[in-house]
This record gives C-alpha cells, sequence and structure tokens, in this order.
C-alpha cells in the first residue's frame, strides 16, 4: 500500500506538468528549475547537418562524368584569354603614343600656318619656342579670323554725285545664337556724319549669307575723302539688343574710283556706336487674311529720350496706317506721365483687304506730351512697304504667320530719317 502511494507520487508530477513546466525544467516545491543545457541540442544539430550536405554534394558531383575532351577545351580557352588581355593592353599602350605624337605634330602645323596666315603687312614665320609676343600676334589673328568677312564693292557715279555701296555675302561668321547658328545683317553709313544709315534684310539661321544689295549715297567728289564708310554686320534677335558681330571700316581717300573696287575684308571687333540713343519700342503684329483685319498691339516701350527739364517725358504712341504717302487712318495710346519706361498693352484693328497688305505701311512714332507746347517726336519706325531692315523683317514674319500674333522689339530712329524713307516711291 506504501509502495503504491509512493509510486503514485514519484509519477504524479511527470503526467500533471504542463508544457510551460516541460520547457522550464522540473519544479520542486513551487520553484521551477531551467535546465542549463536546453539550448545546445539545437545548435549541435546545425553544425551537423553542414557535413552531411557537403558529403551529399561531392557524391553527385562525383556521379557527373566529363568527356575526356573537356579539360583540354577548357585550358585552350584560359589560355585564349589570356593572350587576348595581353593583346588589348599592348594595343591600347601604342595608339595611346600615336595619338600623343599626332597630337605634337598637329600643334607645330596649326602654328606655323597661323603665321602664315598674317595681315598684309606683316609676314612673319611663328615658331615654337620664340618669344611670348608672337604668340599674343597669333591669338589675336584668330580671335579676328574667328569673326568672319565681308564681299564688297564701291563704285562712284560723278554724274549723278553719288557712292554706290554693294553689300555682296558674308562667310565664317561668329556663332552668335545658342544654336550655334546667327541670324546676320548688315548697317551701312558713312563717318562722321551718319546722316543716311542702310539696313540689308535679315538672313535667318546662316554663317554664310548672300546680300547682294545695293546703296547709294550722295556725296559730292570733293567732300568723299575726308569720309570712312562703316559695314557693321549684326546679328538680330526679336527680343533683346542686337549684337555686333564685327564690322569693316574703309577710308575714302585710300579708294581708287576711277574703276569697280571688289574686295573680301576680315570683319574686325566693332566699335560701339557714338550716337543718341532714342529708345527702344515692343508692338505686336497680326493679320486675319479672311477677315481683312491688321491688328496691331502697342505693348511698351523702354529707355526714353528724356524730354521734360525733369528727365522723364510724357509718352505716348501714335499710329498711322498709311499708303501711296496718303495718310488712311490715325491712333493713339494713352499718355504715362513721368516715365520713360511706360507700359500700354493697347490693341488697335484696321480693315485692310488681302489685295491691298502689300501696298500698306504702318507708322509708328513715339511723342512726348507737352500741355503748352507742341508735342515733340522722340522716334520713329514704320512697317510695310519699303521698309528695311528688322522692321521688314517683322512684317515679312507676321505675313508668313497669318492669325498669330507676332511681336517684337525695334529701335526708334530719328523722325526726319524715316520720313525721308516714306518719301521714296
Amino acid at each position: 500500500m506504501h509502495e503504491g502511494k509512493w509510486d503514485a507520487l514519484q509519477a504524479g508530477p511527470t503526467s500533471s506538468t504542463s508544457p510551460t513546466q516541460k520547457q522550464n525544467g522540473p519544479r520542486i516545491l513551487g520553484l521551477t528549475i531551467s535546465s542549463p543545457t536546453a539550448v545546445h541540442p539545437q545548435t549541435t544539430a546545425t553544425e551537423r547537418s553542414f557535413p552531411r550536405i557537403r558529403s551529399k554534394f561531392l557524391n553527385e558531383l562525383h556521379k557527373v562524368h566529363l568527356p575526356s575532351w573537356a579539360p583540354v577545351a577548357l585550358g585552350f580557352l584560359t589560355v585564349l584569354l589570356i593572350i587576348s588581355c595581353i593583346l588589348c593592353a599592348c594595343r591600347k599602350f601604342i595608339f595611346k603614343k600615336r595619338k600623343e605624337k599626332g597630337g605634337k605634330e598637329k600643334s607645330e602645323k596649326n602654328g606655323i600656318n597661323m603665321s602664315d596666315v598674317k595681315d598684309e603687312g606683316t609676314k612673319q614665320a611663328v615658331r615654337p619656342g620664340t618669344d611670348s609676343e608672337p604668340q599674343e600676334e597669333n591669338t589675336e589673328s584668330k580671335q579676328t579670323a574667328k569673326l568672319g568677312k565681308l564681299l564688297y564693292t564701291l563704285d562712284y557715279n560723278f554724274t549723278d554725285s553719288a557712292l554706290i555701296v554693294g553689300v555682296i555675302q558674308a562667310e565664317g561668321l561668329a556663332a552668335m545664337d545658342m544654336s550655334g547658328t546667327s541670324d546676320p545683317y548688315v548697317k551701312v553709313y558713312l563717318l562722321p556724319d551718319k546722316k543716311k544709315k542702310f539696313e540689308t534684310k535679315v538672313h535667318r539661321k546662316t554663317l554664310d549669307p548672300t546680300f547682294n544689295e545695293h546703296f547709294t549715297f550722295k556725296v559730292p567728289y570733293a567732300e568723299l575723302g575726308g569720309k570712312t564708310l562703316v559695314m557693321t554686320v549684326y546679328d538680330f534677335d526679336r527680343f533683346s539688343k542686337h549684337d555686333a558681330i564685327g564690322d569693316v571700316r574703309v577710308q575714302m581717300n585710300k579708294v581708287d574710283f576711277s574703276h569697280l573696287t571688289e574686295e573680301w575684308r576680315d570683319l574686325q571687333k566693332a566699335e560701339k556706336e557714338e550716337q543718341e540713343r532714342l529708345g527702344d519700342i515692343c508692338l505686336s503684329l497680326r493679320y486675319v487674311p479672311t477677315a481683312g483685319k491688321l491688328t496691331v498691339v502697342i505693348l511698351e516701350a523702354k529707355n526714353l529720350k528724356k524730354m521734360d527739364v525733369g528727365g522723364l517725358s510724357d509718352p505716348y504712341v501714335k499710329i498711322h496706317l498709311m499708303q501711296n504717302g496718303k495718310r488712311l487712318k490715325k491712333k493713339k495710346t494713352t499718355t504715362k506721365k513721368n516715365t520713360l519706361n511706360p507700359y500700354y498693352n493697347e490693341s488697335f484693328s484696321f480693315e485692310v483687304l488681302s489685295e491691298q497688305i502689300q501696298k500698306v505701311q504702318v507708322v509708328v512714332t513715339v511723342l512726348d506730351y507737352d500741355k503748352i507746347g507742341k508735342n515733340d517726336a522722340i522716334g520713329k519706325i514704320f512697317v510695310g512697304l519699303n521698309s528695311s531692315g528688322t522692321e521688314q523683317r517683322h512684317w515679312s514674319d507676321m505675313l508668313a504667320n497669318p492669325r498669330r500674333p507676332i511681336a517684337q522689339w525695334h529701335a526708334l530712329k530719328p523722325e526726319e530719317d524715316v520720313d525721308a524713307e516714306l518719301s521714296k516711291k
């Protein structure tokens, strides 16, 4: 009896133990004693698994039967790979040396060629290793050569007392636009008076334009010797100031007018024009052929000439539609007080039939309003028939893009110069 109870007591804890007690170890008098060696069976099992996997992999590898020629092929491929690497390294090294030698020879040749292409009076050979002065002259000649060259003609009509200047073509002009091209045109005038200025047509996106335009200056032959002809090549820009690419200056006392002169000249760095700036005006042109409607929008003006005592002006703009010297219609903007940079954004419409659009002119005059005296003209431009330069380009762009407004800045010209151009038939 006592033995049965003792057996039951010994068997009791094992049968009634919970899973947590099995994990933590035997419980004696309400305390659980954790087994110190509970983790070790897991680590020993993982360690024992690696040799088994390795031996299994080696057994499978031994079962694969490689053909007898496989080791020979692998060896042959290895040798080929090594030889190709050596050849590539040698080839790269040899070509590098050749390029260095070729670059030196080219630089020497270029130095000699640039020394040969000198101005007419200086024909000296520049060799590498000489003083720094010839090298500086070389760099200067390179810069001037990069501007391009201009072909022009000169003739004098003794019966009419007229100098005839022909702007024929230009070559190798400097690229002034981001696209690597320019929009060149040529401005022609005589110094020192600058009474008359002529402009060629603008040629789009070219560095080798052909102009073939002729201009006539009424100058007595006795006064011609004291004048200088200036032909400046500009890069046209619709929304900003036109950049001067370079110019050609010809002293009239050095020209033989007994025959026609035709000559190429390299462009030199253009000098700043010493003239009074009248300001600039921005306007938009739009023509709808089907409706016969011409719309002129006066947007703004800037840097206008100071007309008042206080150093400001009261500018307004007058627009005339003209045909055959007659004023067909007249419009004007509001007056902006005490400013040299007025903003208008005022639109004006004119009815012009599509058959007549090629025969009309739009004359734009900026005036300074005066309460007491006469309103003085600050400057003037016109677009349309017989216009030239940027004005002619603006009119052509409008006709080429019907129903689309074309905006452009224009430099104001003296009123008398524009009136003289308008009087031409």
